[in-house]
């Protein structure tokens, strides 16, 4: 069995716990069950729908010392030896006392500290920039985007074959749209090029409602929240549009040419490094920036240009293949990693 602490909710959104699924996912093609911990209820629905346990402790998702007795009261009852740790809240002490108890994995991309766990896993594209060669000598290493965890729709995809015109857009916000960056788009775009447009809102976007019945009478303008499935409107994609994150790393592996923008901290290493490799142009920062007259540029130059989209394509697919997430859960089961 393994275990995985992890939350989501309305302020961090789901990527935490999306990328822990994907982990869980291919422990389960290997064999091994996997079950969850979680602060709140928060994400106890969309966890149990996949399949997997949760464990509550009724704590507080931003206050992980203030959880420690009710964490190491599970480890004891639940006999853990092994524990997959992903949140931003986390503090020395905690992994430090934590560490005390079960071997600890810890799925960084901040490099917030030095952190005192028995394996660090860092798949971002930016890695490199922390040398945890030089400061973690101590730790197993799993660095890099082999690493990148995406659920197993992921793992085989065939080569992008890439349109001379780009026909299908796809507009995506990750789990909040906290800037109405899909709605800005969708009102300055020339909505009749794309032959179909597809909107894909989070669970988290409050906004749904309204922008369906904007849209309504246009046909060519679909638009759903929190698909199980964004694999199959990623791969149907000519073009799409995305905040940083995880989302960047599903178009790669799929090869759908994308055009980025951020919305947090969190995304600005890694949009810029994909600017920075040519794979994907970087909008800005919508906190900020007039993100939306870059993104339609963007769109302009990219829609008619095949060879444009065909290179970015072919780059994407050559940064990620897919199978982070099996090689992720091979190293938690001490097997023999995927090469």
């Amino acid at each position: 069995m393994l275990y995985i602490r992890a939350d989501m909710n309305e302020k961090i959104a789901t990527g935490h716990v999306m990328r822990c699924l994907a982990v869980a996912d291919a422990a389960k093609i290997k064999g091994e069950d996997t079950t969850f911990i979680l602060a709140d209820h928060q994400g106890v629905e969309p966890i149990r729908r996949r399949g997997y346990r949760c464990v509550v402790l009724h704590s507080q998702w931003n206050d992980m010392e203030g959880e420690l007795p009710a964490l190491l009261a599970v480890i004891q009852d639940y006999k853990i030896h092994r524990l997959l740790v992903d949140s931003y809240q986390v503090t020395a002490n905690y992994l430090k006392q934590l560490k005390q108890h079960v071997e600890l994995f810890y799925l960084d991309d901040l490099n917030a500290f030095c952190y005192p766990v028995d394996a660090l896993i860092c798949y971002a594209n930016y890695w490199e920039k922390f040398q945890y060669h030089k400061r973690c000598k101590q730790i197993k290493l799993y660095l890099g985007t082999r690493y990148i965890p995406l659920k197993k729709a992921f793992f085989y995809c065939p080569k992008k074959q890439v349109k001379l015109q780009a026909e299908n857009l796809l507009l995506l916000s990750g789990g909040t749209d906290p800037y109405h960056v899909l709605s800005n788009i969708l009102e300055r775009i020339d909505r009749e090029l794309y032959g179909k447009i597809t909107v894909i809102c989070g669970i988290y976007y409050s906004n749904y409602p309204s922008l369906c019945k904007t849209y309504a009478a246009e046909k060519n303008i679909r638009i759903y929240q929190g698909v199980p499935d964004i694999e199959h409107y990623m791969d149907e994609a000519d073009l799409a549009v995305s905040a940083g994150g995880t989302t960047l790393y599903e178009l790669c592996a799929v090869g759908t040419p994308a055009i980025s923008y951020s919305i947090a901290d969190n995304q600005l290493e890694n949009v810029k490094k994909f600017q920075e490799d040519g794979l994907i142009p970087y909008a800005g920062d919508a906190r900020k920036d007039p993100v939306i007259d870059q993104i339609v540029d963007y769109l302009e130059f990219l829609c008619k240009n095949r060879r444009a989209r065909q290179e970015q394509s072919l780059k994407m697919q050559e940064l990620v293949d897919g199978k982070g997430a099996l090689r992720i859960a091979d190293a938690l089961m001490d097997e023999r990693r995927i090469k």
